[in-house]
């Protein structure tokens, strides 16, 4: 490569590095932020309620879904006063636990043998997942998101390797020039 596109390569990738970077630091900035305290949220309370134990793994002494999903509805309303849609059921048979998760972001966790209610709780986790991958906006925007966060850290990854490794090699270069 002579010389001289090597150093024009090298002002295209510093440009593009620039440009990307400044578009781009507020997503990567949401992203990495929610990332650090998704990677926490089994180990922190505060984040996401710790999983209860239920009284059998078993699973042909569980009662119903429908008997599960009643008690949670009782539970939260019991305890929070309110009511909202079932979102998902988590199933944790090793824990003998069915946790009911709402549209609402709180969790009922559920007694697989018996139906009672073992806890109730806001699941702050959820709402975070819903930032770090932009569905909190809309699904439209969440791929808009992930597809521009994603390309532009593989962009500021290349360039960034290039504005590293490409002085070296114009040094390279000029040393061969020079012999």
């Amino acid at each position: 490569m002579k010389l001289q596109s090597l150093i024009q390569s090298l002002r295209k990738f510093r440009s593009l590095h620039h440009w990307v970077g400044i578009s781009a630091v507020a997503f990567l900035f949401v992203t990495a932020f929610t990332g650090i305290l998704l990677g926490w949220k089994k180990h922190n309370a505060t984040l996401q309620p710790p999983t209860q134990k239920g009284s059998s793994s078993n699973l042909s002494e569980w009662v119903s879904f429908d008997r599960v999903v009643a008690a949670a509805h009782h539970a939260l309303d019991s305890v929070a006063h309110v009511s909202s849609e079932v979102e998902k059921l988590d199933v944790r048979i090793d824990k003998g636990v069915i946790k009911v998760i709402y549209l609402n972001y709180w969790e009922v966790q559920v007694d697989g043998k018996t139906a009672k209610a073992l806890s109730v709780a806001k699941r702050p986790s959820d709402w975070i997942e819903h930032i770090h991958d932009g569905s909190i906006i809309s699904d439209n925007f969440k791929l808009l998101y992930t597809n521009y966060t994603g390309l532009s850290l593989l962009i500021l990854s290349i360039t960034g390797f290039w504005l590293w490794f490409g002085p070296r090699k114009i040094r390279s270069e000029k040393t061969k020039k020079s012999l």
